[in-house]
Protein backbone atom coordinates (compact mmCIF):
# COMPACT_ATOMS: atom_id res chain seq x y z
CA UNK A 1 0.00 0.00 0.00
CA UNK A 2 1.05 3.45 -1.10
CA UNK A 3 2.51 4.78 2.67
CA UNK A 4 1.24 8.01 1.90
CA UNK A 5 -2.19 6.74 1.24
CA UNK A 6 -1.92 4.76 4.84
CA UNK A 7 -0.93 7.85 6.15
CA UNK A 8 -3.94 9.69 5.12
CA UNK A 9 -6.33 6.94 5.99
CA UNK A 10 -4.45 6.73 10.28
CA UNK A 11 -5.43 10.34 9.95
CA UNK A 12 -8.41 10.07 9.01
CA UNK A 13 -9.10 7.60 11.71
CA UNK A 14 -7.13 9.61 14.44
CA UNK A 15 -9.89 12.50 13.67
CA UNK A 16 -12.94 10.53 13.80
CA UNK A 17 -11.67 8.72 17.42
CA UNK A 18 -11.26 11.92 18.46
CA UNK A 19 -14.42 13.20 17.20
CA UNK A 20 -16.27 10.05 18.98
CA UNK A 21 -14.06 10.42 21.96
CA UNK A 22 -15.34 14.54 22.30
CA UNK A 23 -18.85 13.04 22.30
CA UNK A 24 -18.37 10.76 24.50
CA UNK A 25 -16.61 13.32 27.26
CA UNK A 26 -19.66 15.18 26.64
CA UNK A 27 -21.89 12.14 27.58
CA UNK A 28 -19.28 11.25 30.44
CA UNK A 29 -21.38 14.16 32.34
CA UNK A 30 -17.63 14.76 34.75
CA UNK A 31 -17.01 11.59 34.68
CA UNK A 32 -20.11 10.45 36.26
CA UNK A 33 -20.78 7.58 34.03
CA UNK A 34 -18.70 4.88 33.72
CA UNK A 35 -19.39 3.75 30.47
CA UNK A 36 -19.43 6.66 28.39
CA UNK A 37 -15.91 8.09 30.33
CA UNK A 38 -14.25 4.38 29.42
CA UNK A 39 -15.43 4.90 25.81
CA UNK A 40 -13.88 8.84 26.14
CA UNK A 41 -10.56 7.00 26.80
CA UNK A 42 -10.71 4.44 24.49
CA UNK A 43 -11.25 6.74 21.91
CA UNK A 44 -8.98 9.42 22.71
CA UNK A 45 -6.19 6.21 22.89
CA UNK A 46 -7.66 5.11 19.59
CA UNK A 47 -7.19 8.64 18.16
CA UNK A 48 -3.49 9.00 19.09
CA UNK A 49 -2.39 5.65 18.20
CA UNK A 50 -3.76 6.59 14.55
CA UNK A 51 -1.92 9.73 15.06
CA UNK A 52 1.28 8.60 15.51
CA UNK A 53 0.79 5.66 12.67
CA UNK A 54 -0.51 9.07 10.32
CA UNK A 55 3.53 10.47 11.68
CA UNK A 56 5.43 7.57 10.24
CA UNK A 57 5.06 9.65 6.91
CA UNK A 58 3.33 13.06 7.37
CA UNK A 59 5.13 15.54 8.82
CA UNK A 60 4.12 16.71 12.04
CA UNK A 61 2.83 20.21 11.42
CA UNK A 62 0.80 19.27 8.51
CA UNK A 63 -0.89 16.22 10.45
CA UNK A 64 -1.11 18.44 13.48
CA UNK A 65 -3.21 21.13 11.62
CA UNK A 66 -5.58 18.73 9.79
CA UNK A 67 -6.09 16.52 12.47
CA UNK A 68 -7.13 19.91 14.89
CA UNK A 69 -8.79 21.75 12.35
CA UNK A 70 -10.83 18.81 10.72
CA UNK A 71 -11.63 17.58 14.69
CA UNK A 72 -12.85 21.34 15.44
CA UNK A 73 -15.06 21.27 12.66
CA UNK A 74 -16.55 17.62 13.15
CA UNK A 75 -17.18 18.16 16.90
CA UNK A 76 -18.76 21.65 16.22
CA UNK A 77 -21.46 19.48 13.35
CA UNK A 78 -21.79 16.89 16.26
CA UNK A 79 -22.67 19.36 18.49
CA UNK A 80 -25.06 21.25 16.66
CA UNK A 81 -26.50 17.85 15.59
CA UNK A 82 -26.55 15.52 18.33
CA UNK A 83 -26.47 17.43 21.14
CA UNK A 84 -28.97 20.48 19.64
CA UNK A 85 -26.50 22.85 20.68
CA UNK A 86 -26.06 26.83 18.81
CA UNK A 87 -23.22 28.06 17.05
CA UNK A 88 -23.73 31.90 16.76
CA UNK A 89 -21.99 33.71 13.92
CA UNK A 90 -18.99 34.12 15.75
CA UNK A 91 -18.30 30.48 15.88
CA UNK A 92 -19.58 30.12 12.44
CA UNK A 93 -16.88 32.58 11.41
CA UNK A 94 -13.68 31.28 13.83
CA UNK A 95 -14.31 27.91 12.69
CA UNK A 96 -14.12 29.19 8.92
CA UNK A 97 -10.81 30.71 9.53
CA UNK A 98 -9.35 27.43 10.86
CA UNK A 99 -10.93 25.74 8.18
CA UNK A 100 -9.10 28.37 6.05
CA UNK A 101 -5.85 27.73 7.90
CA UNK A 102 -5.52 24.67 6.85
CA UNK A 103 -6.37 24.68 3.27
CA UNK A 104 -3.45 27.63 3.18
CA UNK A 105 -0.94 24.93 4.95
CA UNK A 106 -1.95 22.27 2.73
CA UNK A 107 -1.86 24.62 -0.47
CA UNK A 108 0.88 26.75 -0.01
CA UNK A 109 3.30 26.50 2.92
CA UNK A 110 6.62 25.74 1.39
CA UNK A 111 8.42 25.59 4.66
CA UNK A 112 7.06 22.20 5.45
CA UNK A 113 7.32 19.13 3.15
CA UNK A 114 4.25 17.16 2.83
Amino acid sequence: MNPTLYAYGALGLAIVCEVAGTSFLQRSEQFTKLVPSLLMAGFYAGSFFFLSQALKSLPLGIAYAIWGGLGIVLTAVVSVVVFRQTLDAAALVGIGMIVAGVVVVQTFSGSMTH
